[in-house]
This record gives C-alpha cells, sequence and structure tokens, in this order.
C-alpha cells in the first residue's frame, strides 16, 4: 500500500484525507494551523510539524492549498516537502494554480529526482468526502500509472490531459466557467426580485429551463435561500481563480469579456466582505450594489 502525505487539510483535503485513511493508506498530514490536521488522528492519521516531515516516508505526496504562494510554501525552502521527499517519490500538486507555477513546480521537482504530476480536483466538498472528484492531470503517462493507486482512492474519474501544465490550464478554464455561470444567476435573481416576481415561481423556472447548468444546480438554493455558511467552495478562492484564467489567457493574446464581467462582480463580493463564505454568496454584492 502506497504511503501518503498530504499538505492541507481544508475543505477538500479533509475530504481526500479521509478517504485514504478509509482506504487503508498509512498518512500523514501538515496543515499550516495544526489544528485543522488533529482530527484525521484519531482515524490513523500522522500529524507532522513540517511539510518536510510530511514528507520524509511518502510515496505520493499530494497539496492542496489555496495559491500559487502556498504551493511555494510547502514544497520550497528548508522546511519544504521537496527537501523531505525521497528519491522516486511522486509529488502532485492538486491546488488550482498558474501553469506558469505548475511548470517551475515540475522542473524543481525533477532536479530532486521525483516524478511530478498535476492534478487539480473537480467536485463539490461532497465529493471530495466520497472518494468521486474527477481529476485533471498533466505529466507523463508513466508518473501517472505510478500514483495511480493513490489517486483512484479519491476520485471516480481520472482524465490524463497532455503534459505537465495541462491539468492546470484546463482547471482554470473550468473554474472560470463556473464562476460566469454564477455571476449570469447572481445577476438574474436581483433582476427578478427588482421586477417583482414571485421568487418561489423564479426558481422553478430556472429549474426546469435550458439554464439550470450543473453550477446553477448546485448553487440555486443556496442564492435563493441566502444560504452561504457550510462552505462548499470560499468566493476568494473562486475570485482567485478567475484572476488567475485572466492572466493566463493575457498569455494567449485573448479578451475574455464575460470572465472579465465576473471577476469584478467577485470582487464586489470580496470588497464588501463575503471571501470566505461559499461562492453563492456573489449574489449578495449585487443585491447590496442594487440597493
Amino acid at each position: 500500500m502506497q504511503r501518503v502525505a498530504l499538505l492541507g487539510t481544508g475543505i477538500m483535503g479533509a475530504g481526500m484525507a479521509a478517504n485514504w485513511l478509509a482506504k487503508g493508506f498509512p498518512l500523514t498530514v501538515y496543515n499550516r494551523t495544526r489544528s485543522k490536521s488533529e482530527p484525521f488522528v484519531e482515524q490513523g492519521a500522522a500529524v507532522a510539524d513540517t511539510p518536510r516531515e510530511a514528507a520524509a516516508a511518502a510515496d505520493v505526496i499530494f497539496a492542496m492549498v489555496g495559491d500559487d504562494n502556498s504551493s511555494r510554501s510547502v514544497w520550497l525552502g528548508e522546511d519544504g516537502a521537496l527537501a523531505g521527499a525521497k528519491a522516486e517519490a511522486v509529488i502532485v500538486e492538486s491546488s488550482t494554480l498558474t501553469p506558469d507555477w505548475i511548470r517551475e513546480l515540475a522542473q524543481t521537482a525533477s532536479e530532486h529526482n521525483v516524478g511530478f504530476l498535476d492534478a487539480p480536483v473537480t467536485g463539490s466538498k461532497a465529493a471530495a468526502a466520497q472518494g468521486t472528484l474527477a481529476l485533471f492531470v498533466g505529466g507523463d503517462a508513466a508518473t501517472l500509472e505510478k500514483a495511480r493507486p493513490a489517486l483512484e482512492a479519491i476520485s471516480r474519474q481520472i482524465n490524463h490531459l497532455g503534459p505537465i501544465g495541462a491539468g492546470a490550464t484546463w482547471k482554470l478554464i473550468n473554474n472560470m466557467m463556473g464562476a460566469v455561470h454564477m455571476a449570469a444567476l447572481a445577476e438574474g435573481l436581483v433582476m427578478a426580485e427588482k421586477a417583482g416576481l414571485d421568487m418561489e415561481q423564479v426558481v422553478n423556472l430556472i429549474q426546469n429551463s435550458g439554464v439550470h447548468s450543473g453550477i446553477v444546480q448546485l448553487k440555486l438554493a443556496r442564492a435563493a435561500e441566502r444560504r452561504y455558511d457550510d462552505t462548499d467552495f470560499a468566493l476568494r478562492w473562486m475570485h482567485k481563480d478567475a484572476r488567475y484564467a485572466l492572466a493566463l489567457a493575457e498569455q494567449f493574446g485573448l479578451t475574455l469579456n464575460t470572465v472579465g464581467g465576473a471577476e469584478k462582480i467577485y470582487q464586489q463580493a470580496s470588497d464588501k466582505g463575503f471571501g470566505d463564505l461559499d461562492f453563492a454568496a456573489v449574489v449578495e454584492a449585487m443585491r447590496d450594489s442594487e440597493g
């Protein structure tokens, strides 16, 4: 059985950790706030004080953190996981990050003689808990096969998209589209409210129409009921992903008008203090801005 290390036990990481433990994988976890890792001790995990310590005995080392800076902090430096990783281990970056950083990290991993995959995930908090995430993988096929047992333990689908950076690129495209769907829902709900429509009927109409996308299906009830706690995916992370996508588009000479508009709405929501709530709370920025 592969020995797994996990760096980051937030909303998604917690579900991943629980699945590895339930399926018998020896697991060591690290989180910047140690108290968030300690609940896994009762399930059989070891808790490390540094990423380097977490990585020391692992065959596969995963990170699930918030952004490029957080990723750098867990992988690099004297206490970083790469300093502790054994030769021939595989490191898997499952966070939603910029392809540029992913390729830089892959080069550094190669210099440490460890394999590398970028494998961001998609799915809700429930999917993480149930082990039914979908993975978007960039990297070579041999490294993917080496890490496959640990990957399959947390997922229902592994999509190999191509070389390193391909997974990160598609994840940004996936999330930028989700950000637009939610921003459009926010505008539609607020416009319906302003028009004095029966909102219960509006919700029913959306649910039975062509605009009822997967994101709308997940977030419609939250937005309509103004229920944003018990976060599945925080608004600040969706805002970050939209910004990363816009920066990537610039590299391709593209102007993403709809994503740019959505990003402005997420910025308004962040400015008004909704960043740590579920990203369905973007509708509150519209309600507030429109009085």
